[in-house]
């Protein structure tokens, strides 16, 4: 490659959010050389891209493997990135992960992804596109577009990647799966998926007021806002309730979603829906009324997600249920019985029998539950070293092995598997979005289409195919300046 460009590759980069690569595969670290080339040793070299929160933890649980080294941090605020910082003070720190990444992806194997839900696809395109290995927290998009080419660009890099539900690596699940793959319960043909989330202001319960206040300044808010709409920093946006606008966040589905449907597509083996409805809580629309937030997600919703039946068999009807929404308690199921985990759970229903877990697939029974200890079955899928804590160090010693290899193959939530169970919780909120779409006739009458119809999704081509205009929620338009560089 000529070192014009080559230079225009560098300056792309920083502006695009990923390195322009001209059709030449970047490889890796480890089998780099020459000058300024750190040699590599016998430990994964990870960068945090988010330093704080679950990126803190998830930084931990990589360095408690063994076998990871974290070698670099990068957050936007200074105040989230301290723990860290502290904890791993030989670690170059960084505020702007493009930077980061262009002056250290020589010496990276590897990037950990944990920051609103808004950046996840950018950041983890532009480690990819440099042949580094990713692990991305759950969701792993913010849309279904950004879902399926970051599905496609593991592939097309040849990387490791493995998305943060990391109950997805438990023995519960693998248990429900033993027992389905036993003819215990059947052919499945409904589930029902509910959470007690949203707990953050979200809807019409929005404390947080939105007027603009000073930015703080350990924190860059520009480079925060990142893909989304320019808009004013507010009181309270931050650490944590940015989740409840969808500029930023997914929302309930978002946060618990990959988590609590994870075991329905390990057992029932699901892909694309071909159909999604919901119903949510009561918004309020006359002009008088100040509760309605089309900027936010809803107090609760109810999403059915139909998924077509293989083999024969019949339509899997997929109940999402959030806001303390639960669906009716199992006639197999004592009265004093916990169902679920209490605020949250999984129950499958079958032509035979049912059964249920908490969230992450923990605590799994069969229904009645003392079926449970009474009941054996063969194992029929292998259980991951440490369970749901050994989803981290699977994930790194996959990284070591290299894409491709066994241990790569065997991940609980590789692309594969992340990406269409992303797609299908992100299809949740096309639909609670189509549901606030406004249409206004001749006469000045107001009309929400979206609302009251099934809509039908054509899964390989990404369109809902009888409302056109719930379409916008398939890919969103990212501010000026930023790209997913494909």
């Amino acid at each position: 490659m000529s070192k014009k460009k080559s230079d225009k590759s560098r300056r792309d980069f920083i502006k695009n959010s990923a390195l322009a690569l001209g059709g030449f595969y970047i490889l890796p670290r480890h089998v780099l050389g020459g000058k300024g080339f750190t040699a590599p040793s016998d430990k994964l070299q990870v960068a945090g891209i988010g330093a704080g929160g679950k990126g803190e933890s998830d930084l931990f649980a990589f360095y408690n493997s063994g076998k990871a080294d974290i070698a670099f941090l990068c957050d936007v605020d200074d105040r989230q990135a301290v723990k860290s910082r502290q904890r791993y003070p030989k670690a170059k720190y960084y505020k702007d992960y493009r930077e980061m990444l262009d002056k250290e992806h020589m010496h990276i194997d590897a990037c950990s992804v944990s920051t609103p839900d808004h950046m996840h696809a950018v950041q983890a395109m532009a480690a990819m596109q440099l042949g580094k290995h990713v692990y991305v927290q759950k969701p792993m998009a913010h849309d279904i577009y950004e879902a399926r080419i970051m599905t496609k660009a593991a592939h097309d890099y040849n990387v490791v990647t493995q998305m943060g539900n990391q109950g997805s690596s438990g023995d519960g699940v693998r248990m429900l799966q033993d027992w389905h793959a036993a003819g215990l319960i059947g052919d499945i043909h409904t589930i029902y998926c509910y959470t007690d989330r949203p707990v953050w202001p979200q809807g019409v319960n929005r404390p947080v007021s939105t007027t603009p206040a000073a930015i703080p300044p350990e924190l860059d808010f520009n480079l925060w806002l990142g893909t989304a709409p320019q808009k004013d920093y507010f009181e309270g946006l931050l650490p944590f309730n940015w989740r409840g606008w969808w500029d930023y966040g997914t929302g309930a589905l978002g946060d618990m979603a990959c988590h609590i449907m994870a075991p329905a597509f390990a057992v029932a083996g699901l892909g694309y829906p071909i159909a999604a409805e919901c119903s949510v809580a009561t918004r309020y629309t006359a002009p008088w009324q100040k509760l309605y937030a089309p900027d936010s997600g809803p107090m609760g919703s109810h999403i059915i997600l139909t998924f077509q039946g293989q083999n024969g068999k019949p339509n899997v009807k997929l109940h999402w249920m959030d806001g303390g929404i639960q669906p009716e308690r199992p006639a197999e199921l004592g009265p004093n019985e916990i169902m679920g985990d209490g605020g949250n759970g999984v129950i499958f229903e079958g032509t035979k029998g049912k059964m249920m877990a908490g969230t992450y697939g923990i605590n799994p029974q069969l229904l009645p539950t003392n079926l449970t200890k009474t009941t054996t079955v063969p194992k029929t899928v292998d259980r991951v070293k440490g369970g749901e804590g050994g989803h981290y160090a699977a994930w790194v010693e996959a990284c070591i092995a290299g894409a491709g290899s066994k241990e790569a193959k065997a991940l609980s939530s590789h692309f594969d598997i992340a990406g269409p169970l992303t797609e299908s919780v992100l299809m949740g909120n096309l639909a609670i979005r189509s549901y606030d779409i406004k249409s206004t006739d001749k006469k000045g009458s107001t009309s929400y289409p979206g609302r009251n119809i099934q809509l039908l999704w054509d899964g390989p081509n990404m369109k809902i195919t009888n409302f056109e205009e719930a379409n916008q929620y398939v890919k969103r338009t990212y501010r000026e300046g930023w790209s997913l560089g494909v």
